[in-house]
């Protein structure tokens, strides 16, 4: 068996605003409105995947933000990874332990997130109240991402600073997926860990695994002790090819070569 640990926005579901074509399955209900699908091929695919492996959500998103999503009616992960993998969900439930660690990794980085939290208070741009994702970083939302980022980064480490679309994000260093991974690895010793994601918050995640996917949109150099493989745009919905590779892989039991 293998843990399959995934990214979920752009990579496993997608936004209302993303066209993914009509055959497609509502997933996150806000507010009474639907704001997130999948592909009904990819809900089909991933229902047969999560009884063959241990499948783990990985996300930025808060806790109250992945509670909305509905993978499947029949099934909720025993397992997810949120608040950017500062908090590990069991059963749906935040393990409290997991939390403390989380804590007392991003306590070095408390004078940054207050810093942070000043800078985007007076920021002209800012178009959402600052907040404190989770307690563990700072996230809001601005009008010009560029010209926020260069306010941050000028006062910040640029590599705690990230941004997607209007959404501007500051990180603890030691608070990232990759890190999650590898201490949800140890109540999994021995087992192979296959990876997938699609933006900058997902290159860690995908460097802590011995099998990587990754669109080709992300710039993504596979290192030296995992296999990687790009999958281009023109080979269709990213999330149908994706579990359409990881199934294959299971299939092919290929994934014993590395671990």
């Amino acid at each position: 068996m293998l843990l399959f640990a995934c990214d979920l926005d752009n990579t496993l579901i997608y936004s209302h605003r993303h066209d993914i074509g009509t055959d497609k399955i509502p997933v996150e209900l806000y507010d009474g409105r639907i704001v997130s699908f999948m592909t009904r091929h990819t809900q089909e695919l991933l229902d047969e995947i999560y009884h063959r492996t241990i499948f783990v959500p990985v996300s930025t998103r808060s806790i109250a933000q992945y509670q909305r999503i509905c993978f499947h009616p029949d099934w909720t992960p025993a397992f997810a990874l949120v608040s950017n993998g500062g908090s590990l969900l069991l059963d749906g439930l935040p393990d409290a332990e997991w939390f403390a660690q989380s804590n007392a990794l991003a306590a070095p980085a408390e004078a940054d997130l207050c810093t942070a939290e000043k800078i985007l208070q007076t920021d002209p741009n800012r178009t959402l109240e600052v907040r404190r994702v989770d307690g563990l970083f700072v996230f809001t939302k601005s009008s010009d991402v560029p010209a926020t980022m260069t306010r941050l980064c000028t006062v910040l480490p640029p590599e705690r600073v990230y941004s997607g679309g209007q959404k501007i994000y500051v990180l603890p260093e030691a608070l990232n997926k990759g890190r999650a991974i590898q201490r949800l690895r140890a109540r999994f010793p021995g087992m192979p860990v296959v990876a997938a994601g699609d933006s900058r918050f997902d290159i860690p995640l995908l460097a802590a695994a011995d099998f990587a996917f990754y669109p080709e949109s992300l710039d993504y150099q596979p290192h030296a002790n995992q296999t990687g493989r790009l999958l281009p745009a023109s080979d269709g919905i990213f999330s149908d090819v994706l579990l359409e590779q990881i199934l294959t892989l299971i299939e092919n039991d290929a994934y014993g070569s590395i671990s």
